[in-house]
């Protein structure tokens, strides 16, 4: 943020922007610069950082991984807690990366552990490994990648022809983005912004990471528990829908000149939506309506992806002309009601029973849409006092047997999410 008016700005805010760059000064690696540096100048992008999960990976700050950090991990904020076969938790790789290339688990310690997947996690990642082990092993994360002691960039900044002609220009072409003409800290060199010291901060253009898959598939690629089974296979399931359409395509379009660093998912309500494409109708036939519902998943990978508890339901309701419920699809659970209208990725022990993601030993049934599939549901049902037929497609963050367990997370997370309609009147 360019702080132009002091008064209007804040004193405190002033003065806590202040603090962290004198952190900064001292810090010995770009791991301890926190983000309210990179706010000084990319203020739209942090605004949009802030407000994402990257942001609030972290087990103090998102309740549902924080629930099962808790459970199976420890206290988040306890130095030196390892897993019961004393390994360094691989959860906080992908959720506390700075944290963990400095091997802490006491996830308060420093700013930057705190602020999840923040500025410097990602932009000090020089190269993508993969996650398959030279042993054998999957190495997430932090493990997957080589660093760099310096920023890396989509571009990095190309101006040595404009330094050629205007070599005493200190603001060596650094506007392009929300601000105009500003010093340039990631040309090398310490520069003072209204007065704020900001220290070097290099950046070198590095196009084959930042800008294709490889800076998103050390987290999401695949993950097993303790038993070998995937957790989650979201890079499984996009190289097996042979796209060429990248991550950032989908999570981080352009808006503008700028990259959209909201980086929507499971929790974005306007990501969801856009999604599926639901398309209904019903007719009547005598004392039946037959209906015939459609889903068509829009991404290059499985629907719904990522965590194993995420699951949707297709909810298929008629209505009486006063508006009232006459008959319903899943009166109460849609894995026993109406199997084929439960979307999910079940996990089950050795007896073939479900189990929750830190014990399960094998795979259950998985009914979830894969790559660009279109499914077609049909149903008869009865006609009598049906006035209209309306389909809701409904996502859910938890399977309903943790939703109801973990009384404790917000309602919002625990129920569910409308991201599609469609009705017809008979």
């Amino acid at each position: 943020m360019s702080i132009r008016n002091p008064v209007a700005f804040g004193a405190s805010a002033v003065l806590a922007l202040a603090l962290s760059v004198t952190a900064v000064s001292a810090a010995e690696s770009l791991i301890d610069v926190p983000s309210s540096v990179c706010q000084t100048c990319h203020k739209e992008i942090y605004k949009q950082w802030e407000g994402s999960m990257h942001a609030n990976s972290v087990a103090m700050k998102d309740p549902i991984h924080g629930t099962f950090y808790k459970k199976v991990i420890g206290d988040p904020l306890q130095a030196g807690v390892t897993t019961k076969d004393g390994k360094f938790p691989v959860c906080i790789q992908c959720h506390a990366p700075n944290a963990a290339i400095q091997n802490s688990t006491k996830l308060d310690e420093k700013p930057t552990y705190s602020e999840g997947v923040n500025c410097v996690a990602c932009h000090t990642l020089k190269r993508f490994n993969g996650i398959n082990g030279p042993n054998g092993k999957l190495q997430l994360g932090m493990l997957s990648y080589e660093r760099s002691s310096g920023l890396q960039g989509p571009a990095g900044f190309p101006v040595g022809l404009q330094k050629l002609a205007t070599a005493t220009d200190m603001f060596g072409g650094a506007g392009a983005g929300d601000g105009g003409d500003k010093p340039n800290p990631h040309l090398g060199e310490p520069v003072t912004m209204d007065g704020t010291e900001i220290p070097a901060l290099p950046m070198e253009p590095n196009a084959t990471l930042m800008k294709t898959n490889d800076a998103c598939m050390g987290c999401h690629d695949k993950r097993n528990n303790s038993h070998g089974v995937p957790l989650c296979a979201t890079g499984n399931e996009y190289m097996a829908s042979k796209s060429d359409v990248t991550c950032q395509y989908c999570h981080m379009p352009m808006v503008g000149n700028t990259a959209d660093h909201s980086m929507g998912g499971g929790h974005d309500g306007g990501m969801l939506k856009r999604s599926v494409v639901f398309t209904m109708r019903a007719e009547k036939a005598g004392e039946t309506i037959d209906v015939v519902a459609k889903l068509k998943n829009q991404q290059p990978h499985a629907l719904p992806t990522g965590a194993p508890f995420r699951n949707i339901v297709l909810k298929l309701t008629a209505y009486n002309a006063n508006g009232e419920p006459v008959w319903e699809n899943a009166p109460e659970h849609p894995a026993q009601d109406d199997p084929q209208a439960y979307f999910a990725y079940l996990l089950a022990d050795d007896a073939g029973k479900d189990a929750m993601p830190p014990t399960a030993t094998q795979l259950g049934a998985d009914t979830r849409l894969r790559p660009h599939e279109e499914r077609t549901l049909s149903y008869e049902i009865p006609a009598k006092d049906v006035a209209l037929v309306r389909g809701e497609v409904q996502y859910n963050l938890l399977w309903k047997v943790l939703a109801d367990k973990f009384g404790h997370l917000p309602e919002g997370l625990r129920s569910s999410r409308t991201i599609a309609v469609a009705e017809a009147k008979i």
